[in-house]
């Protein structure tokens, strides 16, 4: 339940403008398509990701840490971190059973399945795009999972892009589709107060300060 009296009393503390960007911000952020990172070793794709996540307005990313669980290289994602919710999953098995109880597609992202181009990849549910490791691809597990394969074309001699490279051709493709579509990919209205609140607390510099004269005076 969001505390609105709490929300009203924050955005006191911050801008018009910041207020009305958030609310801008919160039209186009969806879940409706999510991405699923898996075991990336290097940790400055994983922020790149979060990143693109971000500017396309996808609203929450996971993270499997199975083999090379590190911390976001904040230079990189530059900030999204703040915006975009990363949940982090130990095994890719336990992130696959989260993402299906919430009623998600698993789509893997890999060259080598000769299943759908992303030119003719249809939005016909809630998709979870996976993508794999820079040296390995996806693992058996995710393959062996997957509800459909999703790949780039490409006319040149080079098999594969960079995973974050990737991440961003798809996620611009994908998100652009999806406004299009006759389906309810916006977040809901509790969704909405729940990320205006959160970032709000995030934009103020002391706000457990903050946080302790509002609780003192209720």
């Amino acid at each position: 339940m969001i505390d609105h009296h709490l929300l009203e009393y924050l955005e006191d503390f911050i801008s018009e403008e910041r207020k009305a960007r958030f609310l801008e911000v919160l039209e186009t952020r969806t879940k409706y398509i999510t991405v699923a990172i898996e075991d990336l070793f290097q940790m400055h794709n994983t922020s790149a990701v979060i990143r693109s996540c971000e500017v396309f307005g996808v609203q929450e990313a996971h993270v499997i840490e199975d083999r090379y669980g590190q911390e976001l290289d904040k230079n990189i994602a530059m900030g999204a971190e703040k915006w975009v919710d990363v949940i982090r999953h130990d095994s890719s098995k336990s992130c696959i059973k989260k993402l299906r109880d919430s009623g998600y597609k698993i789509i893997a992202t890999t060259p080598h399945k000769n299943d759908c181009s992303l030119s003719d990849f249809k939005i016909d549910d809630k998709i979870a795009l996976f993508f794999g490791t820079e040296r390995d691809g996806l693992s058996k597990e995710v393959l062996d999972n997957a509800d459909g394969f999703l790949k780039i074309e490409m006319a040149g001699f080079t098999e594969s892009l960079n995973i974050s490279v990737s991440c961003a051709i798809i996620l611009q493709d994908l998100t652009t589709k999806l406004r299009e579509l006759d389906v309810n990919w916006q977040l809901t209205d509790a969704d909405k107060l729940e990320k205006r609140l959160d970032w709000t607390k995030k934009t103020i510099k002391s706000i457990d300060d903050i946080l302790t004269r509002y609780h003192t005076l209720k």
